[in-house]
């Protein structure tokens, strides 16, 4: 069987110091790109919904353009019939047909003017639709061009920071590798509790790196000898003296 390396503390604190300066820097390049990449996400969610609205007013207002339409043929239709009933009013033998043929004109005038109150009625829809669809055009504008703004910004920042950012992306899962995966569950997980993602810091005069606490002289004394990993008894990180933070250099 072959035989597994055992790395000592010192090796194992050793590629955990590399490893958070590695993701330290990527955090940098992070706080560089800011809430760019959130805003050009939302700002296209935004545009994408305004557009659907936009299509949607505009179904809105063919449809009620085609029932336009329709009244105005039924309006046709009922001109017509009112001319022949007219014609056949003059060839009329008795009162009932003339009543007959005179209440039927009357149907068809209603019909016309009930047809007509609806024509005007859409138009007037037409009307504010339009107005909803020019406000959701202006809004699409608008929004386009802080996108575009937004967009040009991050698309500066990618570009100045891209082919760094891929290289510690690169180094950053060699170090992984090197780490134990109980150890570095540890770390991911001191790392993801600070808005710093400081989980490995070093202690400063006479105190923890992350939070500041006094670290007695006992203890540093343990810290500096590499024997056992120690934490913080406040904040949890993980302590290493300055000497190996400042000498372990990114790989």
């Amino acid at each position: 069987m072959a035989n597994v390396k055992e790395f000592s503390v010192e090796e194992k604190l050793s590629s955990l110091v590399s490893l958070q300066k590695i993701d330290s820097k990527l955090d940098e390049i992070k706080i560089l790109k800011g809430e760019l990449p959130m805003e050009v996400h939302d700002l296209e969610d935004e545009i994408h919904g305004l557009h659907a609205r936009q299509t949607r007013v505009e179904e809105e207002i063919n449809g009620i353009q085609e029932f336009i339409e329709q009244k105005k043929n039924i309006i046709k239709d009922a001109q017509a019939l009112v001319k022949k009933y007219e014609k056949q009013s003059e060839n009329v033998k008795n009162n009932r047909e003339f009543e007959a043929i005179t209440k039927e004109m009357e149907l068809q005038s209603l019909e016309i003017k009930l047809a007509e109150k609806h024509i005007k009625d859409a138009n007037e829809e037409i009307g504010d639709k339009a107005r909803l669809l020019e406000n959701a055009k202006k809004a699409v504008a608008a929004k386009e061009g802080v996108l575009k703004h937004k967009k040009g910004e991050l698309e500066k920042i990618i570009g100045d920071t891209e082919k760094e950012e891929n290289e510690f992306h690169k180094i950053s899962s060699e170090a992984r590798e090197k780490v134990e995966p109980r150890l570095l569950a540890s770390y991911e997980r001191i790392r993801n509790s600070y808005r710093n993602g400081l989980a490995i810091v070093p202690v400063q005069r006479d105190a923890c790196g992350g939070c500041f606490n006094a670290i007695p002289p006992q203890r540093q004394s343990e810290i500096r000898q590499h024997k056992k990993i120690i934490v913080c008894e406040n904040c949890g990180r993980i302590l290493i003296d300055e000497e190996l933070y400042h000498s372990t250099e990114v790989q």
